[in-house]
């Protein structure tokens, strides 16, 4: 489905990326996780084609799509949710799925998409007509979601999705996001929550100083010692040779 090979890259002359390799399988969902300037937002702003990228290559579907724009991204299939509230406060919850589709063609097509997305999401048809604003956070975080799928993505960048939510809404959101992943949606999450998005998630990814350092299934990452000291606050150490 995605495979990064050894991405160099970042801002100006200031590299973030040095060297990150993987591959995501279609329909799973895979949560990057790593300390605090390990790159995790980078890595989909490189995807996204928002970033320099100085070395290595972004393959989708195995079409090299390194260094595509991001409507180019769009029309291969990849939405990207970022971090934080990216609803339109004022408008209503139908007026700010209208905007996940206003760059497509055919706004007829968008218009039964939204009538879809909204079986998806049956607390937005419930509140359709009200303002982004008196949503609950987890509401707003699934109207985002919801905004993404309405140019029918086969792939969804999503950035942080628990951020300022309590426990309960966390849950709510990762629901969401497993239903996505059993309709056939690939999912790329990072997530500051990483023992409960790990325990949601297909697979597993460890960026730390702009570099991959583990990559496994998600089950083998939580039970992992090497990774609860990266929660901890420390450094991964190298696995002991045999």
């Amino acid at each position: 489905m995605l495979e990064l090979q050894d991405i160099h890259g970042g801002y100006g002359k200031i590299t973030i990326l040095n060297g990150v390799s993987f591959k995501i399988p279609k329909g799973t969902i895979t949560t990057v996780i790593g300390p605090n300037g390990a790159g995790k937002s980078t890595v989909f702003k490189a995807i996204f084609g928002l970033l320099n990228i100085d070395k290595g290559r972004i393959l989708l579907d195995g079409k090299d799509v390194t260094r595509h724009t991001p409507r180019q991204m769009i029309d291969h299939g990849v939405t990207y949710v970022p971090q934080g509230r990216n609803v339109v406060p004022q408008l209503s919850v139908y007026h700010n799925l209208e905007l996940g589709g206003v760059t497509a063609r055919d706004q007829a097509k968008v218009r039964e998409r939204i009538e879809k997305v909204m079986d998806k999401f049956p607390i937005l048809r419930e509140f359709r007509n009200r303002k982004a604003i008196e949503l609950s956070g987890g509401q707003q975080k699934q109207l985002e979601v919801a905004r993404s799928l309405l140019l029918d993505p086969k792939l969804i960048l999503i950035d942080e999705p628990s951020i300022g939510l309590s426990p309960k809404l966390v849950q709510e959101v990762f629901a969401t996001l497993q239903r996505l992943r059993d309709q056939g949606v690939t999912i790329l999450m990072v997530e500051q929550n990483a023992k409960s998005a790990l325990a949601i998630s297909d697979y597993g990814l460890v960026l730390e100083l702009g570099q991959t350092r583990m990559h496994d299934k998600a089950e083998k990452l939580l039970a992992d010692p090497r990774v609860g000291q990266l929660f901890l606050g420390g450094h991964i150490e190298e696995a002991p040779s045999a």
